[in-house]
């Protein structure tokens, strides 16, 4: 079971990843990301930690393991840069519809909620520009397979944990925790789209 705390060296990870995927040129999709995608990312966290409405230590009896596919996404799966980015689309992506209903919008307060939602949505923008100039209009990016299902299957679980737990306040809690984990461990992936240079080619 993950320690409900949060410490800073789990981000970490995560900003440098970004950096290096927005300060290389073109990047290895063979596309640039825009300079703000790293400080969208930077905002997300802060706006998920502004969210917090009790203490992670009155809900130690709601804790739940959602098995996120850590260790599949680190296994060297995602060989191709376009696959690893289509499984960081799918987490973002899952990430968004998550906070994007009206049981969302009622656990938390609607300022930070609506600045999340506003910061996923334009990296979901600026990863599909990516995606869309990397593998060309008349080709199609990669279909959802292994990880990316796994991400999904994941997402699954954490919306039947919410409904089991009648989406309390301590339910919203824990999710809102798993998320923070969740993004923080896409530095994996942002790492390997940095390296991966000539997987794929110029559109």
């Amino acid at each position: 079971m993950a320690p409900l705390g949060f410490p800073m060296a789990l981000l970490r990870p995560l900003l440098t990843a970004l950096a290096l995927l927005t300060c290389r040129p073109g990047g290895s999709l063979g596309c640039a990301l825009p300079g703000s995608h790293a400080q969208v990312s930077r905002d997300n966290l802060v706006l998920l930690g502004q969210m917090r409405r009790l203490s992670p230590f009155l809900c130690l009896r709601a804790r739940k393991d959602f098995r996120f596919p850590r260790e599949m996404l680190e296994g060297g799966q995602l060989r191709e840069a376009q696959a690893a980015a289509a499984v960081l689309r799918e987490l973002l992506q899952q990430t968004f519809n998550l906070l994007h209903t009206e049981r969302s919008s009622a656990a938390w307060s609607p300022a930070p909620l609506h600045g999340l939602r506003s910061g996923l949505h334009r990296q979901l923008e600026a990863l599909d520009a990516c995606l869309l100039q990397a593998t060309g209009e008349g080709e199609r990016a990669p279909g959802m397979h292994g990880p990316a299902l796994a991400i999904k299957r994941y997402f699954q679980d954490i919306r039947v944990y919410l409904e089991d737990e009648g989406y309390s306040d301590c339910a919203w809690e824990i999710v809102r925790l798993e998320i923070m984990r969740a993004l923080s461990s896409s530095a994996t992936l942002q790492d390997s789209l940095a390296i991966k240079d000539g997987d794929l080619g110029s559109p």
